[in-house]
């Protein structure tokens, strides 16, 4: 049954743009265009030429889920419950490492932005990964599958399309030949056989650079440059979807945004909050082409992106996100990240960033950076790392890594030190920079709430009483002369309803009070971030 023309509608589409944000997994700033020799990215950088570069970007977390968590929403992850990596179980076969498996649930008036846009009447796409670890809330997606673009959008309709874009990952080098005991791993294996079969190797290992930490053997140099050719191959898709959209008159009515997740996923990269672990590229393309082949060096952060998305799309963002809108030229002086439990393996890390310095806070200092980890230790290079250790053969700044206790504190001049090597924070020369970071980091922590402080399954009862999943109350209809409205008794419910008795999660989202057209058949599903669904809630109208 079609919606009625007094039915309540967002602002009038024509005036609002659409916006393609794609995101490479694992992958640190190895792109020609800013300024890796090696890189052979002659897409991302033909796209650089038509873009706005910010070198300076930063996520919130160097691991998947929790930096997530914190792009999809504008909000650390420490103030939402979603730090640790994972609170579910990713696929069959693999643990999650929490106390139990959980969905976080983050405060009540928390929202996913797409869940905004499709507020103000875009169609949302998502065609990968959704582990933003409070569950899988079906107001945010109007379409969320591999396939998934633009294309079931009603005509004229603005679109949001987030674009996943994998082959980057650091599971993609494990070898190709790997057999292992456990299903998981063999099933990756496979997957990557299949998506790398017939690629053409194209960068030389010896042409690599292979940082201080790590040895510099031909397995580790290997891998390095199986990197490179990882993103030679991934950025190919990049230049089909700008093909696309211009095929289909699209791009130039488009902002198209390219990040990554966090940086490469070599050893003490990902999972650290070291610049090689959360420094990441961005480049943003205006549909006018606007400050194009520019560079803006301003910090940006990962929480940066949904109010800036927000706003380009006109759409207010809330007050409770953290980040800031880079676009317009909203200056930060510092930006902050963390690291909390990786799978089985414990951790609580926090660091601070200006636009020279870093200051790291170990709150367990007494654990070194790389211990045994299942998921990275598959990766020959971490293989080398600790065969090299069993001998005795790493370079010190490798070795430092794998011993403990470490530094309570460490400050790094990154522009003197780009690999983050030599500790300032025993220099009296730097004292001054030291407590300056250590300040700004105990201002953030106190405005952002920290709930790496509480004991995890402390956190998750807090969130799940009795450790069980609450459920979302199911919505009400009432009617008032003629108009309808939905509430729900959880506090920061979302509610999708239908108006022909169809599935309700698979409807527009509630904004408000609204007429419905004659013998309309209300169905209306809640969902709480975190929670489990309602059941559905329907009504007929008179």
């Amino acid at each position: 049954m079609a919606p009625s023309a007094v039915e309540p509608r967002p602002a009038p589409v024509a005036a609002q743009p659409n916006i393609v944000l794609i995101v490479f997994e694992d992958m640190s700033p190895r792109i020609g265009a800013f300024g890796d020799p090696v890189a052979t990215t002659p897409v991302l950088d033909g796209l650089a030429q038509q873009s706005v570069r910010y070198p300076n970007t930063f996520t919130t977390a160097g691991v998947c889920a929790p930096s997530r968590s914190a792009l999809i929403t504008g909000v650390h992850q420490q103030t939402l419950g979603t730090q640790h990596m994972r609170t579910r179980a990713g696929l069959p076969g693999m643990a999650s490492g929490g106390p139990i498996d959980y969905d976080a649930a983050p405060p009540p008036a928390v929202k996913a932005f797409p869940e905004l846009l499709r507020s103000a009447g875009y169609y949302t796409s998502n065609n990968g990964k959704t582990d933003y670890q409070f569950g899988e809330p079906f107001t945010v997606w109007d379409a969320n599958a591999p396939d998934a673009d633009w294309r079931g959008r009603a005509p004229g309709q603005p679109f949001f399309a987030m674009i996943n874009i994998m082959e980057t990952h650091e599971s993609y080098l494990w070898p190709e030949d790997r057999e292992s005991a456990n299903p998981l791993v063999n099933a990756i294996t496979q997957r990557n056989r299949r998506d790398l079969a017939g690629k053409q190797r194209v960068t030389d290992p010896a042409s690599v650079t292979v940082p201080p930490y790590l040895p510099d053997t031909p397995i580790v140099r290997s891998d390095i440059a199986r990197q490179y050719d990882n993103i030679a191959f991934a950025e190919r898709k990049v230049g089909t979807i700008i093909a696309r959209l211009a095929a289909e008159g699209l791009l130039d009515q488009t902002l198209v945004i390219i990040t990554t997740d966090h940086g490469d996923g070599l050893p003490r990269m990902k999972r650290t909050v070291y610049d090689s672990g959360i420094r990441v590229p961005l480049m943003v393309r205006y549909p006018d082409g606007g400050k194009a082949g520019q560079i803006e060096d301003r910090l940006v952060s990962f929480v940066d992106l949904a109010p800036t998305i927000l706003h380009y799309a006109g759409v207010e963002a809330p007050g409770w996100i953290q980040g800031r809108n880079f676009l317009i030229g909203e200056a930060q002086d510092y930006v902050f990240a963390a690291a909390d439990r990786h799978d089985e393996v414990p951790e609580r890390t926090k660091a601070v960033r200006d636009g020279r310095f870093k200051y790291i806070r170990n709150y367990m200092p007494d654990l070194a950076v790389l211990r045994p980890l299942a998921f990275r230790d598959a990766m020959p290079t971490m293989q080398e790392f600790w065969r090299l250790g069993q001998e005795g053969a790493l370079p010190p700044a490798a070795q430092r890594l794998a011993t403990s206790p470490r530094g309570s504190e460490e400050l790094y001049d990154t522009l003197a030190d780009p690999h983050e090597i030599d500790n300032l924070a025993d220099d009296p020369a730097h004292r001054a920079t030291l407590v300056r970071l250590r300040s700004a980091m105990d201002r953030w922590i106190a405005q952002t709430g920290d709930l790496s402080a509480m004991p995890e399954r402390a956190m998750i009862e807090a969130m799940w009483p009795g450790m069980v999943q609450p459920v979302t109350q199911a919505p009400r209809i009432t009617t008032e002369s003629g108009r309808v409205s939905l509430t729900s008794a959880t506090p920061g419910a979302s509610i999708a309803y239908t108006l022909d008795g169809s599935a309700a999660e698979r409807g527009r989202i509630y904004t408000g009070p609204f007429m419905p057209p004659p013998d309309a058949v209300i169905a209306a599903r809640a969902v709480r971030y975190g929670y489990a669904p309602s059941e559905v809630s329907s009504k007929r109208m008179p």
